[in-house]
C-alpha cells in the first residue's frame, strides 16, 4: 500500500512540475522574412540561381541541338564519324550534368552561397531567441515553422514579434 501511495505521489509531483513549465513558440520563417538582410540575401540567391539555371539550360539546349543534327546526318556518316559525334554528344551532356551538379548539387555553389549569406542571420536569430528565453525565464520555445507540429497555440504565447524587436527591427507586422 505504501508503494502505491508513493508511486501516486511521484506521478502527481511530476505532473505538477510539468504543468509549471513556461512555454512559448515562435515562427522562425516569419521572423526571417521580417529581416531586411534576409530578404536581400534571399533575393541575391534567387538571382544567382536564375543565372546558373539559364547557363545550364543553354548547355542542355546545345546537347539537344547536337543530337538532332546527329539524327538527321546519321545515315550519311561513316561508322567512325558516328562514333565521334556520339562521343561528342555524350561528353557535352556529361559536362552539362556536371555543371548542374556543381551549381545546384549537394554542397554545390548555391548551397555554399546560402550558408555564407543566410546562416549568419539564422545564427543571430537563434542566439536572440535563446537570450529572450533566458531573460523571460522560459523553459521551452517551439518553432512552429520548422517541422514541429503545433496544432494550437494561443497568440499570447507567440513571441515572434518580440524576437523581431529584440533583433532591432520593426515588429507588429500582422501574420497570416
Amino acid at each position: 500500500m505504501k508503494k502505491y501511495i508513493l508511486a501516486l505521489l511521484i506521478t502527481t509531483s511530476f505532473g505538477l512540475a510539468a504543468s509549471a513549465q513556461r512555454l512559448a513558440y515562435v515562427d522562425s520563417e516569419f521572423i526571417l522574412k521580417s529581416i531586411p538582410d534576409y530578404k536581400s540575401a534571399q533575393k541575391q540567391l534567387d538571382n544567382q540561381s536564375n543565372v546558373w539555371q539559364k547557363e545550364i539550360d543553354a548547355k542542355f539546349q546545345e546537347v539537344e541541338k547536337l543530337y538532332k543534327a546527329y539524327q538527321a546526318d546519321q545515315v550519311l556518316l561513316s561508322e567512325e564519324m558516328r562514333k565521334r559525334r556520339e562521343n561528342e554528344i555524350i561528353d557535352k551532356e556529361k559536362a552539362a550534368k556536371d555543371y548542374q551538379k556543381l551549381k545546384f548539387g549537394y554542397e554545390g555553389d548555391l548551397f555554399k552561397e546560402r550558408v555564407k549569406l543566410i546562416k549568419p542571420i539564422q545564427d543571430r536569430v537563434a542566439a536572440t531567441i535563446k537570450e529572450y528565453a533566458e531573460a523571460e525565464d522560459l523553459d521551452m520555445i517551439f518553432d512552429k515553422s520548422a517541422g514541429v507540429t503545433l496544432l494550437f497555440g494561443r497568440n499570447t504565447y507567440d513571441k515572434s514579434n518580440d524576437i523581431i524587436t529584440k533583433l532591432g527591427y520593426k515588429a507588429g507586422i500582422v501574420k497570416p
